[in-house]
């Protein structure tokens, strides 16, 4: 079973959490705030993210790094992730 599979409920209440501070940014924007208020929202909503990102790489890295014994899909996984990595750092 796919570790995004198995985590669905994780992952899905880190993004409801990530999709409700995106709303509360769109209200705030609104509406007249502080733009240091507007700039913690965004970095709580950054965090989130990357909160997500970090669960998902986790998984990945166990399920298909740690425990595949075939040395061509562990290479391969491997690339996977340090492409995605590269666009996600960019």
């Amino acid at each position: 079973m796919s570790h995004t599979i198995r985590d669905k409920q994780k992952l899905k209440a880190r993004t409801s959490k990530i999709q409700g501070q995106v709303v509360a940014l769109n209200k705030m924007l609104d509406e007249p705030h502080e733009c240091s208020a507007v700039l913690q929202q965004i970095a709580a909503i950054r965090g989130a993210v990357n909160g997500l990102m970090r669960e998902v790489i986790r998984g990945h890295l166990t399920d298909h790094l740690v425990h595949e014994e075939d040395v061509a899909k562990r290479e391969a996984d491997l690339d996977v992730v340090l492409n995605v990595l590269n666009s996600y750092v960019k």
